[in-house]
């Protein structure tokens, strides 16, 4: 059984700069692909980083790649999402997720889910 809890989520300004963290227990999660995700209301839950094992750079959607930028610490086992230029687009809940499974894109279904942190972005 894991177990994530995300923290880190606020109100920032436009431009500014958030990182989320997300605390993964219950199982060593280095075999374990992990999410990023967010998702606002009345829009569909996006993909916004996927960290693959054995793989080094996680993919990011194009909607932000440049800005964000995903990280495990295996012996923190904790997982962080670190955003830049934040645009009131970003704003939604943040939601970290782990699987066995070997998904490169986060596109599969995940078992384990954080209950998410709300990111708000003003003007």
């Amino acid at each position: 059984e894991v177990q994530l809890v995300e923290s880190g989520g606020g109100l920032v300004q436009a431009g500014g700069s958030l990182t989320l963290s997300c605390s993964v227990s219950g199982e060593p999660f280095d075999r374990y692909t992990i999410g990023w995700f967010r998702q606002a209301p009345g829009k569909e839950r996006e993909v916004v980083a996927c960290i693959t094992p054995s793989i080094l750079s996680p993919y990011y959607p194009d909607s932000v790649k440049g800005r964000f930028t995903a990280s495990r610490d295996r012996y923190k086992n904790m997982v962080y999402l670190k955003m830049n230029s934040l645009q009131p687009e970003d704003t939604a809940v943040y939601t970290c997720a782990a699987d066995r499974g070997i998904w490169t894109y986060c596109q599969g279904p995940f078992d384990y889910w954080g209950r998410g942190t709300q990111v708000t972005v003003s003007s």
